[in-house]
């Protein structure tokens, strides 16, 4: 077993995970997994650059998963950095920044390779062999992956919820124009994802990442946030509907006050949910299989 970490830095949050992984047979056993919401990519789409203030926050995180690292004693690292670095023109003010704090550079890598990257993290651990698409709701983009045990084909595109609340939302609760302005970019994203990728062509669809994972928990009435009952739990299409209702009717306090809507997804779940319900419809999916397993498991096993 070859000791490992993996850090998986988003629009919205960064996440670390240290782990034993067998370098032939991929069994991976987890020692410490975390998550901080940091939201680099605050302001980007607006921008084009990463601001001071996440930058800063984006740094503290990676000094406490840096002394993780040293007190578990992984052999190798490797930072993977996503949608948010891809775009801003300053993203070398990030590279540096995490250079000195953990000694390895951040990968920018492309949405294709961020795309494989969940596919395998999230279909490693599930049992059958049938067709998936893997659907990786992010902060600042979304990746879709057909395949059955590898990659058929991938397609990443930008719609995520951090970028879409900020391009729309404006009152408190989200009116009904800005939630059909956000389903107006996800129809088109979808559209777009099409040309590459058979997103109606899979027998199971796979979800992935904080948004659905908390309609996930929402659905399940969960009183608290819980990764257990959540991993690989199957949650109906009307389900989600109906949360994505719930969500669009709430108020931003209200959605505060519920205990498994972490406190960094409160003004961003929205969107999210609303990303999902519109892929789950459009790939005529009747549940989602989700999977608390994903780009940062993809990483993990591809340092090994």
């Amino acid at each position: 077993m070859t000791r490992v970490a993996g850090i998986d830095c988003g629009t919205n949050s960064i996440r670390l995970l240290v782990a034993d992984v067998h370098p032939e047979t991929g069994e991976l056993v987890e020692l410490d997994r975390r998550m901080t919401i940091v939201r680099l990519g605050e302001g980007v789409d607006r921008t084009g650059r990463l601001a001071p203030e996440a930058l800063e926050r984006t740094f503290a995180a990676c000094r406490e998963y840096a002394a993780v690292i040293r007190e578990l004693g992984a052999e190798r690292i490797r930072f993977v950095a996503t949608s948010a670095s891809r775009d801003a023109e300053n993203r070398q003010d990030f590279v540096d920044g995490v250079v000195a704090i953990l000694g390895v550079e951040p990968e920018v890598i492309s949405g294709d390779q961020e795309a494989a990257f969940s596919f395998t993290g999230a279909t490693g651990s599930l049992p059958g062999d049938d067709r998936r698409l893997v659907v990786d709701i992010g902060g600042g983009s979304t990746e879709f992956v057909v395949g059955t045990r590898e990659v058929e084909a991938a397609r990443s595109v930008d719609i995520g919820c951090v970028r879409l609340t900020e391009r729309h939302v404006r009152h408190d609760p989200v009116t009904a124009e800005e939630a059909e302005a956000i389903r107006a970019d996800v129809r088109a994203a979808l559209d777009l994802a099409a040309e590459t990728v058979p997103i109606d062509s899979a027998a199971t669809l796979v979800g992935l990442a904080g948004s659905v994972t908390t309609v996930a928990a929402l659905a399940l009435g969960l009183p608290e946030y819980d990764s257990t009952k959540i991993h690989h739990s199957r949650i109906p299409a009307d389900r989600i509907a109906e949360v994505t209702g719930r969500l669009l009717a709430s108020t931003h306090e209200e959605r505060a006050a519920i205990a498994t809507i972490h406190p960094g997804r409160v003004d961003v779940i929205v969107a999210g949910a609303l990303v999902l319900q519109e892929i789950v419809e459009r790939v005529g999916a009747a549940e989602v299989v989700v999977s608390e397993h994903d780009i940062l498991d993809g990483i993990a096993l591809s340092v090994a």
